[in-house]
């Protein structure tokens, strides 16, 4: 493998040298990105294109990371700081387009392949009800409103998923507020809008999605 030049590599760069393709179309959600970044980190990279030189995907987290430093805030952890202390970004490189029109179209593309597949609902509720009942913190780094987990228990069938997340059949009794559950003041009279609970159908669990 020596002696082989990478097509993609991943190189840090000044934040001030990233500069928007103007033309983006895509809206953003920046507090969640900036709470994101600061709850696990810089993960997901830029993408420049090497032609223009101008970000062909990452316009909400270079707009997250300016915010940020623009706060005040601390360096996330992901990136690095140059001798002046300026932030240095890593991102994707070794992409080039062949004109504005096939990138403006990879821009789009990019933004959109990301949410085509949408979701596997058993999978995904089992995961979530286990983030939900095991580490509420990370739940809550994911931003799922009430309604979504809602919607999303209602695609469930809970004959698919018989366990829960300590791998103990589900109970069939009617869910009770256990010792999981802080006293929070509230009566427990199974009134899923009135606690601002959810049950599982995993394991019968009634947790507070949006905490």
């Amino acid at each position: 493998m020596s002696g082989l030049a990478a097509p993609r590599y991943i190189s840090y760069i000044p934040l001030t040298d990233l500069p928007p393709d103007p033309a983006n179309p895509k809206k953003h959600e920046i507090e969640r990105i900036i709470q994101s970044i600061k709850d696990h980190g810089f993960i997901d990279t830029p993408v420049v294109d090497e032609r223009t030189n101008l970000v062909i995907a990452g316009h909400g987290r270079r707009a997250s990371l300016i915010e940020m430093q623009v706060r005040g805030e601390p360096v996330p952890d992901g990136l690095l700081l140059d001798d002046d202390g300026g932030w240095l970004v890593p991102v994707t490189r070794g992409w080039s387009s062949t004109s504005d029109r096939q990138a403006h179209a990879v821009l789009i593309l990019l933004n959109r392949l990301s949410a085509a597949g949408g979701w596997d609902p058993g999978a995904l509720a089992e995961i979530l009800e286990d983030l939900a009942t095991s580490d509420a913190d990370l739940f809550d780094s994911l931003c799922i409103s009430d309604d979504e987990m809602e919607e999303l228990l209602r695609q469930v069938d809970p004959e698919g998923l018989p366990q829960g997340p300590d791998g103990s059949d589900a109970p069939e009794k009617e869910p009770q507020l256990g010792d999981d559950f802080p006293d929070d003041g509230y009566a427990d009279s199974g009134d899923n809008e009135r606690t601002g609970a959810v049950c599982c159908p995993a394991c019968g669990h009634l947790f507070s999605p949006g905490r």
